[in-house]
């Protein structure tokens, strides 16, 4: 009995620490006994060095003295990778974010509130053009004036453009289904003559969206042959400014891309909003129980 008392006492003992361990060996901490910073992984998944998004992370993560986080800078496709990995593994994870985006739709996220102000308010995404376009291309100029939709339907776009990986088809059927939409963006009086437009753009899934829908107008709708020139958020600029490209549909105001705006200004024409109601910041899965970046700490 005192050998059997013994061996009973010793298999307990080990399925006691086979409980308490995880399948490597390692002790699987208690996220009550966890800081926030170690159940983020202490790390913000960023996109792009560079853009002005990862510029305003920078900020906040000064402003908030995040000492124990990491600003990640990657691409667009891997921050979405990597908040799709962390929610199918229903674990913490704090991205980089913009509205409209089609991660809102694919799951249920939320904004950590900013009461320092560092992501600013709603933004606005504008069109820009190079010195001359009106007077070379009045009719496209005209056209690109009027083009004005809703982050609702930028957002179906990105949404189709996931599903099928077809952006241009994605948006040539967008116009298709918004036929009178479309009438209101193009000019009544028609260029005699057509030539090619080129339009530059950064990749990120809502101006890829935008810039395909303009692209499918002009080639579908309007006779026009258009380049589109894929650059980082710095190059989308300077190729404006520098007459490389006649226009975009990409330009964040006034925070996003601001800085870049003020280098160029003078070289460049602001043809105002195509779309109203952007938003940035930082974002996590709504199961998170944090609210703001002031409680990462």
């Amino acid at each position: 009995m005192k050998k059997l008392s013994l061996g009973l006492v010793a298999l307990l003992v080990m399925s006691l620490l086979v409980a308490g361990c995880g399948g490597n060996g390692q002790q699987v901490a208690d996220p009550a006994d966890q800081t926030p910073a170690e159940r983020f992984g202490g790390r913000v998944v960023g996109i792009e060095p560079g853009a002005g998004l990862m510029s305003a992370s920078e900020v906040a993560m000064e402003e908030y003295e995040l000492t124990d986080y990491t600003l990640m800078d990657g691409s667009s496709a891997t921050m979405a990778a990597a908040l799709g990995e962390a929610i199918q593994n229903e674990e913490w994870v704090i991205v980089t974010g913009w509205t409209p985006h089609w991660k809102f739709a694919q799951w249920d996220l939320k904004y950590l509130e900013d009461p320092k102000g560092v992501f600013g308010g709603d933004e606005q995404i504008h069109t820009l053009t190079r010195m001359g376009l009106d007077e070379d291309m009045p009719e496209v100029f005209a056209f690109l004036d009027n083009f004005y939709w809703t982050p609702d339907q930028m957002a179906e776009v990105m949404v189709w453009n996931t599903e099928t990986g077809d952006d241009y088809g994605s948006a040539v059927r967008w116009i298709e289904e918004n036929e009178e939409i479309v009438n209101e963006w193009i000019p009544e009086e028609e260029a005699a003559e057509k030539g090619n437009v080129t339009l530059i753009y950064v990749p990120w899934d809502s101006e890829i969206a935008s810039t395909n829908v303009v692209r499918a107008v002009l080639e579908e709708r309007m006779g026009y042959d258009v380049t589109m020139l894929e650059v980082d958020a710095g190059a989308m600029y300077q190729g404006l400014a520098s007459g490389d490209a006649d226009a975009m549909v990409a330009a964040w105001l006034p925070t996003t891309h601001g800085h870049y705006v003020e280098a160029v200004e003078e070289d460049i024409i602001d043809l105002g909003p195509n779309l109203d109601g952007t938003a940035i910041g930082w974002v996590v899965p709504s199961y998170v129980t944090i609210d703001s970046i002031e409680d990462l700490q």
